[in-house]
């Protein structure tokens, strides 16, 4: 039998001796900078400058704390596909955490003295580092994929809509760092169709046999739900083989999200839960607060922006500068949404609601650059201080469409759980504009099934990468 190559070690070792390597520098950076240079200079010096052996020796025992830390989060593997700002993101609260650590542990060892302000260099200039070196380990990983090393060999099980997706997903982005050995199946379904351009392995029955004889690491099971019988044997049968199996679900998925699901006992008797509550009591008024902070601090922030805008736009053509639309909020509330006014007055009089498309001709000339910059969202910060929308959730929409809709897209209302956002899952994923709406529901369920804080927090780093990009912005 063929013995599998393992090829998921080169990329972890690199990133592990990458973020050892950055965070010893940041040690000696923080040093250089606070004793050895006039850049903090009006921070006086309570003692003599002290020996850099005592940093050494303390980041030494700091780097594989925080090494753990990081693995602990799932910071090392290959194949990660993280995008930069959600790296960054994972890279501040593990910094974060791990310096909390560092400043723990120097409370209670009284043998040495550390500075306080390293530590706060530290802080800064580890997050630097580390996110260079992050960099800087992608470009390899890239540079390994696109010459075909570090690949790992994997087949589809099953062809279907969804090995079509999948297949098509891996094939058309060799980047990710997987190669497509070919398919099993045992019937053919659609013409033309992706996956018809892969090798077909076998059959259903063949996979134990086919596995055991191929260098295969990863098998993608797409089977439709009532195939559920061939894949529990499928499973027996595969026993014993050192390959992983990973599946796509689609049982129960008019139901729920699968994240949704999960055991709880009342006087003994098992429940699994369907459907659950978005966020507690506690996570409302959280995110409330959150809500009012970060709105008032962008609001403050960006109102001469939002001055200039007002006074172009009145130069620009006649009406009002703001435009108010009414939307559907959480719970079926309605609202008006504030915009700044990036049409002709009257655009849908003789149309009624339609989807904004590229280049449309209702724009005005200063509205074809709101739309572009997203400039002309920034008035919602309004509505979020009101309490009717929030920073982060899904995209509200008009009555119309949400009439239009409801009845024909599975788990539509299901938006309606979470107050609306200015920004959301779905359109840091690039599903803003006119794009698929079952797929932006997807995602929208996944935010709402999946809320936290820090997931707001990320929501908000990648808008702010997203923004730099004006796909599917009319």
């Amino acid at each position: 039998m063929a013995q599998p190559r393992r090829n998921d070690f080169l990329v972890p070792t690199l990133a592990v001796l990458f973020d050892s390597i950055a965070i010893e520098c940041a040690f000696l950076l923080s040093y250089w900078v606070r004793f050895n240079t006039s850049v903090l200079k009006f921070l006086p010096l309570n003692e003599d400058v002290p020996p850099i052996g005592a940093y050494i020796v303390g980041s030494l025992v700091v780097i594989p704390i925080w090494l753990l830390i990081f693995h602990s989060r799932q910071m090392y593997g290959a194949r990660r596909n993280v995008s930069p700002a959600d790296e960054l993101f994972n890279i501040v609260r593990l910094v974060t955490l791990g310096m909390l650590v560092v400043m723990s542990a120097a409370f209670f060892y009284r043998a040495f003295s550390y500075s306080r302000v390293v530590f706060g260099l530290l802080w800064i200039t580890s997050i630097i580092m580390i996110a260079v070196g992050r960099a800087f380990l992608v470009q390899i990983e890239k540079s390994l994929y696109r010459s075909g090393r570090e690949l790992r060999n994997a087949v589809i099980i099953g062809n279907n809509e969804t090995a079509n997706r999948i297949y098509s997903a891996l094939h058309d982005h060799p980047l990710l760092g997987y190669k497509i050995i070919g398919y099993f199946a045992d019937t053919l379904c659609g013409e033309s169709v992706p996956l018809a351009q892969s090798t077909l392995l076998g059959t259903l029955q063949e996979v134990p046999s086919k596995l055991q004889q191929q260098t295969i690491e990863l098998a993608l099971v797409a089977l439709s739900h009532d195939e559920h019988g061939k894949l529990y044997t499928l499973v027996q049968e595969c026993e014993g083989l050192n390959v992983e199996f990973m599946m796509v679900p689609d049982i129960l998925e008019i139901m729920a999200s699968p994240n949704s699901f999960g055991m709880k006992e009342i006087e003994g008797i098992p429940f699994i839960r369907i459907k659950g509550v978005p966020m507690t009591t506690w996570g409302r008024i959280i995110k409330r607060m959150f809500d009012v902070v970060v709105s008032t601090f962008l609001l403050i922030l960006f109102s001469p922006v939002l001055i200039v805008a007002a006074i172009l736009i009145k130069l620009d053509s006649r009406g009002p500068v703001f435009f108010k639309q009414e939307r559907i909020g959480m719970d079926g509330t309605q609202f008006d949404i504030l915009k700044f006014r990036s049409m002709r007055v009257g655009a849908e009089k003789d149309t009624g609601p339609v989807w904004a498309k590229e280049e449309d001709p209702r724009r005005t000339a200063i509205g074809k650059f709101l739309r572009k910059t997203s400039l002309d969202e920034f008035p919602q910060l309004f509505n979020v201080l009101k309490g009717e929308m929030s920073l982060v959730g899904p995209r509200p929409e008009r009555p119309f469409f949400v009439e239009q809709f409801k009845n024909h897209v599975p788990k539509y209302l299901d938006r309606h759980r979470v107050k609306t956002g200015m920004t959301g899952w779905a359109q840091v994923n690039g599903l803003r504009g006119n794009t698929s709406l079952e797929e932006r529901i997807k995602y929208d369920i996944f935010y709402i099934e999946n809320w936290s804080l820090g997931f707001d927090v990320k929501i908000l780093f990648r808008t702010i990468q997203a923004l730099l990009s004006t796909k599917n912005v009319h």
